[in-house]
């Protein structure tokens, strides 16, 4: 790299890629150069380069390019075949690789400042809210799933035991099932070993009363915290084949707790 380019266009370089986010297209094109001449010139200031997404995020927000799919409608088979390769994807991925995003998602993390770390929990909270109200979104797969296949899906029942407070996420009242979805925090320490233990204790007792009070207990475990589309179809395939079960044969008290781990 010819140390005369960098010194005659730094601070150039510098204020139109940070500044004035321009890509390193743009900028060769204003000074009748090449894009990786650019580029190299840019790394060796130091200046980090954007990857593909966060270059096309940028360029839409600037109102230099469209968002490739505005506009668009996908067909169910296309979304499903996006969804399967994604999933593909992580499945496969290297464990090098995996611990590689783990510890850059940490560093991402520990850089952000406390304001910004405030708002996120904010968002989660709120998030976490809106679906105790609302359903979450593979309790909202599920019920629209089950309820395609001509089930009587109630969401969020309450009334089902003494405990007027207790409340199932998913009720099938022909049948007497009671679907749980527990999230990772269900049997992870995400929040503190002090958070799990009570999770485990009210799981215990909401699936004993319901099962004392003859009901079914389907306890699907989601160990992805990002639920993909195939992996909440791969929940719903598995909720369905164990409700075929009890329509065939209704279960003992002793099989009455099933779970389902996604």
């Amino acid at each position: 790299m010819s140390s005369a380019f960098i010194n005659k266009y730094k601070e150039y370089l510098i204020d139109q890629y940070v500044n004035e986010k321009k890509s390193t297209y743009e900028i060769a094109q204003e000074l009748k150069t090449y894009p990786n001449k650019v580029r190299r010139a840019l790394n060796t200031l130091g200046v980090s380069l954007r990857d593909k997404s966060s270059a096309q995020t940028v360029a839409i927000e600037n109102g230099r390019h469209e968002h490739p799919t505005k506009g668009k409608t996908r067909t169910d088979a296309e979304k499903i075949a996006i969804s399967n390769g994604m999933s593909n994807y992580w499945d496969n991925m290297e464990e090098e690789e995996r611990n590689r995003r783990s510890e850059l998602s940490k560093k991402q993390w520990e850089e952000m400042s406390e304001e910004d770390k405030a708002n996120l929990r904010k968002l989660a909270a709120e998030a976490v809210r809106k679906a105790s109200k609302e359903g979450s979104k593979i309790e909202k797969f599920i019920h629209s799933g089950l309820t395609d296949l001509g089930y009587d899906v109630i969401f969020h029942k309450k009334g089902l035991v003494s405990n007027d407070k207790l409340e199932v996420d998913l009720f099938l009242p022909a049948l007497n099932v009671a679907i749980e979805i527990d999230g990772p925090a269900h049997f992870l320490p995400i929040w503190g070993q002090e958070s799990l233990d009570k999770h485990i204790r009210a799981d215990a007792q909401k699936s004993g009363l319901l099962i004392n009070r003859g009901f079914v207990v389907l306890r699907v475990k989601n160990i992805i915290r990002n639920l993909s589309q195939k992996n909440m179809r791969d929940a719903l395939e598995a909720i369905v084949e164990q409700i075929r079960k009890i329509e065939k044969k209704f279960p003992p008290v002793s099989k009455r707790l099933i779970e389902i781990e996604t």
